[in-house]
C-alpha cells in the first residue's frame, strides 16, 4: 500500500514540472535518433548486399507510472536525476529480424557507429533465460543535439527473430496477466515452446542458406 501512495504522490508532483517534461522529450528524441539510424543501416545493407536484415522496428516510451514503480522497486528516491541514473530502458527500440545471424549483423553495425556508445550488452541468444527467453539486448547512449547543447541519452535496443518475438509477446501477456506468477503448466508449456522456436529458427536459417545457394548456382548458368 505504501508503494501505491508513493506512486500517486510522485505522479502528482510531476504534473507541471518542466524538468520531467524535458526528460520525456529527450528520450523521445533518442528513440527517433536510433530508429532513423537503424533504417539507414538497413537501407545501406540492401543497397550493398541486396538483402534486408531488419524485418521491422518498434519503439516505445515507459509511462510515468512505470518509471515511478521501477524506481520504488530499486529503493531509490523519485527524482529526475535518479531516473536518468538508474533506469536504462525508458526509451526502448525492438528490432525484428528474419534469422539469427541477422541479430549479430545488426549488433556489429550498431557497435561500429562512432556516435553510439554501447554501455551494456546481454546475449540471451547464447545464454537464454530460465523461462526460455532469447534475444540480444544493448543499452546504448546517443547524443541528442539541441539548440544550445548536446545531451547524451540512453536507449535500450532489443534484437530478436520473428519467431522469438511471437514467443516473447505471449510470455509478456502471461507475465502481466498473472503478475509474474503464472500457472506451472503454462510456464512449462511456454518453456517447451521456446525450445521449438529455437529449433524452428535453426531450420529456417538452413533452408534460407539452401535457397541462397540455389540462387547463386542459377546465376552461373
Amino acid at each position: 500500500m505504501r508503494s501505491e501512495q508513493q506512486v500517486e504522490a510522485a505522479l502528482k508532483s510531476y504534473e507541471d514540472v518542466d524538468s520531467w517534461k524535458t526528460i520525456i522529450f529527450l528520450y523521445n528524441a533518442a528513440l527517433k535518433e536510433v530508429g532513423t539510424k537503424l533504417e539507414i543501416l538497413n537501407d545501406e545493407f540492401q543497397h550493398v548486399h541486396q538483402y534486408n536484415p531488419i524485418e521491422h522496428i518498434e519503439s516505445r516510451l515507459k509511462t510515468d507510472e512505470s518509471i515511478t514503480r521501477k524506481l520504488i522497486r530499486k529503493g531509490k528516491e523519485i527524482t529526475v536525476e535518479n531516473i536518468q541514473k538508474y533506469i536504462d530502458d525508458i526509451a526502448g527500440v525492438r528490432v525484428i529480424c528474419s534469422f539469427t545471424p541477422d541479430i549479430y549483423r545488426i549488433v556489429d553495425m550498431i557497435s561500429s557507429q562512432d556516435d553510439i556508445e554501447v554501455l551494456k550488452t546481454k546475449d540471451y541468444m547464447l545464454n537464454p533465460k530460465v523461462n526460455g527467453y532469447r534475444s540480444y539486448h544493448l543499452i546504448v547512449r546517443v547524443p541528442i543535439f539541441l539548440s544550445d547543447r548536446v545531451v547524451p541519452t540512453k536507449v535500450e535496443i532489443q534484437i530478436r527473430t520473428v519467431a522469438q518475438d511471437f514467443w516473447a509477446t505471449l510470455e509478456h501477456k502471461m507475465h502481466y496477466k498473472f503478475e509474474g506468477d503464472g500457472p506451472d503448466y503454462i510456464t512449462k508449456e511456454l518453456r517447451e515452446c521456446a525450445r521449438y522456436v529455437a529449433e524452428l529458427d535453426t531450420r529456417m536459417e538452413e533452408l534460407n542458406n539452401e535457397i541462397q545457394k540455389y540462387g547463386k548456382l542459377s546465376d552461373k548458368k
